[in-house]
């Protein structure tokens, strides 16, 4: 059976993102946003934008996946996904796809009807859309003494390290870059240093052009050592209030 057509669309008619409440905001053609919001496969609108985490670049899902059945690279940076199941390594974007959804008009009812129609024409049963139940109101009552207390925030088990991420400047020359605003990060242990590093470049906007250094206490860190081997390794001393605190900084490429 045929894939059905989704993440192929490509709605050229919108022409300005603008505030209509407010003559004065400025006016920009979208097609200046269709690095960011365009799949690199189809060069359609992305449709369930789907990222891949070693590299941070983004798809429609479908695309990804059918990439993925003849190469474990990414298509655009070529980097190893994961030797043997690069699907593993992907997870979905919802809100750079809510995002997509709001600057492109009637992209998302038309999806809809694509896929009704790809369904309908097989016979199959259309799936029904997620819809989430509103919250029930919170009735406040007296705990007895021997209930325990329970956090209505659970943090899922796997980011199991609590990151401080301290930014210790930038050698002379490297000025074009963005103040990191998230120092706090809650991550999986298995991340590794490379992680770290593609987190801070994509939140700081760096150039690829510019390296990043990574140091926990008087150790310089390498690209695939994992946070939960450098908590071991490293012990308390690396804790600052159950925070792992890792110090970088931005350094010119060595000439070799």
């Amino acid at each position: 059976m045929s894939s059905p057509p989704f993440g192929r669309r490509s709605h050229e008619g919108s022409a300005n993102i603008s505030d209509s409440d407010s003559e004065d905001e400025p006016k920009l053609p979208i097609n200046q946003f269709y690095p960011y919001i365009r799949c690199a496969l189809c060069c359609g609108f992305l449709i369930d934008a789907t990222t891949i985490t070693e590299c941070l670049h983004t798809f429609c899902k479908s695309c990804i996946v059918k990439h993925f059945f003849y190469s474990n690279r990414c298509p655009t940076c070529t980097i190893v996904v994961h030797q043997t199941q690069p699907l593993y390594n992907i997870r979905p974007d919802r809100q750079l796809q809510d995002i997509v959804y709001k600057m492109i008009p009637f992209l998302e009812e038309s999806e809809r009807q694509q896929m009704c129609k790809f369904y309908k024409e097989r016979g199959l049963e259309v799936p029904k859309p997620v819809v989430m139940s509103p919250p029930r109101p919170v009735v406040l009552r007296r705990q007895k003494k021997d209930n325990i207390p329970q956090s209505v925030f659970t943090i899922p088990p796997e980011l199991d390290v609590s990151l401080l991420l301290e930014f210790v400047g930038a050698e002379e020359g490297i000025c074009d870059y963005k103040p990191l605003e998230r120092r706090y990060v809650r991550v999986s242990g298995e991340a590794t240093i490379r992680h770290v590093e593609l987190f801070i470049r994509r939140k700081m906007e760096l150039s690829p052009a510019c390296q990043v250094d990574v140091v926990c206490g008087d150790h310089l860190l390498d690209h695939y050592q994992s946070l939960k081997d450098i908590q071991n390794s490293v012990g308390e001393d690396a804790l600052q209030d159950g925070l792992l605190v890792l110090h970088f900084g931005l350094v010119q490429p060595s000439q070799s």
